[in-house]
């Protein structure tokens, strides 16, 4: 996805701020290529299943910004053929001995847990011994669903104190969720761009909704109250929040890299404002999801 390398043009230069929001004002093709970016998977049967014949692995290009129980139908169907029906319950899946949790967008936990491996994302698929301590439950589309705009909601809760999702009907959440569901750019878009409007004169939304996860870290997420500008009218980036939750993200120029901070697969600059990155890098439930994870080591 080389096309989503942040712009060169981005700079903290004060001078360049207004030719940068002209250049940054309705990217759509960095939209669409958030929505259609894929990573190529490889579906194995855990050999601690059991199977009437041995099962062939099963290729799929996922969807980074969907959810693994909403696009492995076919996945399940494909390994439901060499198993018996008493050996079958609910479906989970994990990589390299690490469950994997379905709530989280697809491209989160592939940056997280695989980013610096060889592809295809090698993903074991198991229908026994669900880890009840590590997985929510996910025995239908309507708790994805329910998941999805919970976390819409609260995203503009943060961005607009929820104004702008209750003033939606009940057709036009329902539009969000198969767009998603569906996979269809038009349709999700032509309702979300209300979603990431903001009265001009506030230079961006009230609060940024975005969720930091570290693979080190027992918490989940970090998430906090960040706004787009400062009080003193300073555009605020993805450095300034680092710097207040995870500065040890940010080294000096002689310094050796240890960290990388990775959202939808790519390094943002970090000098790109906030507000940028919320209209255009935000998956669809509206939140910013930024991975840190070590980085390699030559």
């Amino acid at each position: 996805m080389t096309s989503l390398g942040v712009k060169d043009e981005l700079s903290s230069n004060a001078s360049c701020r207004h030719l940068m929001n002209m250049i940054m004002a309705d990217d759509k093709d960095v939209l669409r290529d958030v929505w259609f970016g894929k990573i190529p998977a490889c579906f194995t049967l855990s050999p601690e299943e059991t199977t009437e014949r041995e099962a062939e692995p099963y290729y799929l290009l996922l969807p980074r910004v969907s959810y693994l129980t909403l696009v492995t139908d076919k996945v399940k169907k494909h390994f439901l053929k060499v198993m018996k029906a008493e050996d079958v319950e609910e479906m989970w899946f994990e990589y390299e001995g690490t469950p994997l949790k379905w709530h989280y967008p697809i491209g989160v936990l592939f940056d997280l847990l695989a980013s610096n491996t060889a592809l295809p994302w090698n993903v074991t698929v198991r229908f026994k011994n669900f880890p009840e301590h590590d997985l929510l439950h996910c025995p239908s589309n309507s708790v994805i669903e329910a998941h999805f705009m919970s976390c819409i909601k609260e995203a503009d809760a943060l961005k607009h104190k929820s104004q702008v999702i209750n003033d939606m009907q009940k057709k036009d959440h329902k539009q969000l969720w198969m767009g998603l569901q569906n996979d269809k750019f038009d349709q999700f878009w032509a309702m979300n761009r209300k979603l990431m409007e903001y009265p001009t004169e506030e230079g961006g939304f009230r609060y940024i909704p975005f969720r930091i996860y570290q693979t080190m870290s027992d918490r989940p997420f970090l998430q906090k109250l960040f706004r787009p500008v400062s009080p003193e009218g300073h555009v605020l980036t993805l450095g300034d929040l680092l710097k207040e939750l995870f500065p040890a993200a940010i080294c000096a120029e002689d310094e050796p890299k240890r960290f990388q901070v990775m959202i939808h697969g790519i390094e943002p600059l970090l000098e790109t404002p906030m507000q940028w990155l919320s209209e255009h890098l935000s998956h669809p439930d509206n939140f910013l999801h930024i991975s840190i994870i070590p980085a390699p080591s030559d």
